[in-house]
């Protein structure tokens, strides 16, 4: 029997946890089971709870795998108002509003994980507090801001990227939706602006 290497359940996790958050973006929490989600892993339901104890459990993982990606991707841009103007830039592009699987967490899951209740809202409590207080530390340092304006700022610019996302995505009409992403441009760079 071949034996795997010391670090091939935590790659197995990881692709699950990856290949389900594609997923749960997609089709949302309870549009998709555990059969789907490890199918997309190219794994067995018998494989799932050698990983998770439930599917409450794959969704803090994978929330929480999400949000700190997007934190993440929010402290490695380059010093500078050019750099957050950009982020904004892109999260209300066309291109973020066609690709869900691939896009913010929040836009695709907030309505579902304000209803999950135990570990997921407290994986998206945690998670949604590191991104607000990276965007703070950004408005702190580079609009010269006072920490407490900052972080009012930072929670204003989250709410008005998230909820314009949603927003032009319940559009059916592309008119209608790149003037929703252009209100909500223009909307982060009132807050934005000094």
């Amino acid at each position: 029997m071949a034996r795997y290497a010391s670090d091939h359940k935590e790659a197995t996790r990881r692709r699950i946890i990856e290949t389900a958050g594609r997923r749960l973006k997609r089709d949302g929490i309870d549009g998709a089971g555990i059969t789907a989600l490890m199918a997309d892993a190219g794994l067995t339901n018998g494989a799932f709870y050698a990983h998770f104890v439930s599917k409450d459990d794959l969704i803090a993982a994978v929330v929480r795998d999400q949000l700190g990606a997007q934190a993440s991707t929010i402290a490695q841009l380059p010093e500078g108002r050019e750099a957050l103007t950009a982020y904004v830039g892109w999260y209300l592009s066309p291109e973020h509003r066609q690709d869900v699987a691939n896009g913010c967490p929040s836009a695709a899951l907030l309505d579902e994980i304000a209803r999950q209740g135990g570990e997921v809202s407290a994986a998206y409590q945690l998670g949604v507090a590191v991104i607000v207080d990276e965007v703070a530390h950004r408005l702190t340092r580079d609009w010269s801001l006072d920490p407490a304006l900052a972080r009012t700022r930072a929670l204003g610019l989250m709410t008005v990227l998230i909820s314009s996302m949603q927003l032009a995505r319940a559009m059916t009409d592309e008119q209608a939706a790149g003037q929703v992403l252009s209100a909500g441009l223009e909307n982060a760079g009132a807050l934005l602006s000094s």
